[in-house]
């Protein structure tokens, strides 16, 4: 049986998500519905991507019996709000990251898909990527040795894009892109907690937050470094130091095809999308949707590449990166 799939809505990020699916087999997957709060749009992207039924109001599909689980990519603001009203209507879930606004409303939704029981999953489509599994295998056999620094870099000009600018709609380069940089982190670290984090930045006119360095040590006197920025372009590279060598995941680090190990260069290529994409290498959003499908099928209640517990714990860093720079979003004092 396929896995049927309900997209809530009908921006961007859903358009490259359906084009990725079209590189999967039918018989496995298929997009049942899209959901908009606008029928018209509903209706265009239906069309536009061959999707038997679209609705003007996300109600009717959580009220849905045929969906296996829903794709939430709407903006980040709305992903608590949105995200409960699935889970509590008995809905497994795949929610854009980054999960919601602050850990708070993150720990609302994991409580929220452990009382419904059903499956919940931060999209953080990097840990599906080969090339972050085969960065999962070599440390677990210590290719490089103990693992001493990693270093995560993740820069592109992004001020003409009101999302990513404005304070309303959840904006700053944290929650948008430095999302990336501490989830590598904490998938080389185990998940582990950082025993202490130092970070500074430099605030956009609206309160949000253009670009910020992080320093976090962990146990055992390994240390890691991020730099994210919506003003500037970087390498966008990660670097993960051992003692008896290096592993260098090439940019885009967030959606990569390229592994260094000790200067031996390996390419895991994507499939070519059907369609003009959105977002570099989006095909790859095949991957997360694919180990959706797997943990379903196990009857899993969550993906042991991206945990619950991860998605805690960063954004509880995520939390405590923000005190520290100076941003607050409305939602913090709800």
């Amino acid at each position: 049986m396929a896995t049927r799939w309900g997209l809530c809505g009908a921006g961007k990020i859903s358009h490259d998500f359906s084009v990725a699916m079209k590189t999967l087999p039918p018989g496995d997957h298929q997009i049942a519905v899209i959901a908009s709060r606008s029928m018209e749009r509903a209706k265009d992207f239906a069309k536009k991507h061959g999707i038997p039924k679209a609705y003007g109001s996300y109600e009717e599909l959580a009220n849905d019996p045929n969906v296996d689980i829903v794709y939430l990519g709407v903006l980040h603001t709305e992903h608590w709000r949105v995200g409960l009203l699935f889970l509590k209507a008995g809905k497994n879930v795949l929610c854009e990251k980054p999960f919601a606004m602050n850990s708070r409303q993150v720990k609302d939704l994991v409580a929220a898909a452990k009382k419904n029981n059903v499956f919940l999953m931060e999209a953080i489509w990097s840990r599906c990527f080969p090339v972050h599994a085969e960065v999962r295998r070599l440390l677990a056999e210590e290719a490089v040795g103990e693992v001493k620094l990693v270093k995560a870099y993740f820069g592109s000009s992004q001020l003409h894009i009101p999302r990513s600018v404005e304070k309303e709609l959840g904006g700053g380069a944290l929650l948008d892109i430095g999302v990336y940089c501490l989830q590598f982190v904490l998938m080389v670290f185990n998940g582990e907690r950082p025993e202490t984090i130092q970070a500074t930045g430099v605030l956009l006119d609206s309160g949000v937050d253009e670009s910020v360095v992080v320093v976090m040590k962990f146990s055992r006197k390994r240390m890691a470094f991020c730099t994210f920025s919506i003003a500037a372009r970087l390498p966008n590279d990660a670097v993960i130091s051992g003692t008896k060598g290096s592993i260098k995941v090439l940019g885009p680090m967030h959606c990569p095809t390229t592994l260094v190990v000790n200067d031996k260069e390996t390419e895991y290529p994507l499939p070519e999308p059907c369609l003009p994409l959105n977002f570099t290498n989006s095909t790859g959003l095949r991957y997360e949707a694919e180990e959706v499908r797997q943990c379903l099928l196990k009857g899993l209640k969550e993906s042991p590449r991206m945990p619950l517990a991860d998605s805690v714990l960063l954004t509880e860093i995520m939390d405590e990166i923000r005190k520290q720079v100076g941003v607050v979003f409305s939602q913090d004092s709800q």
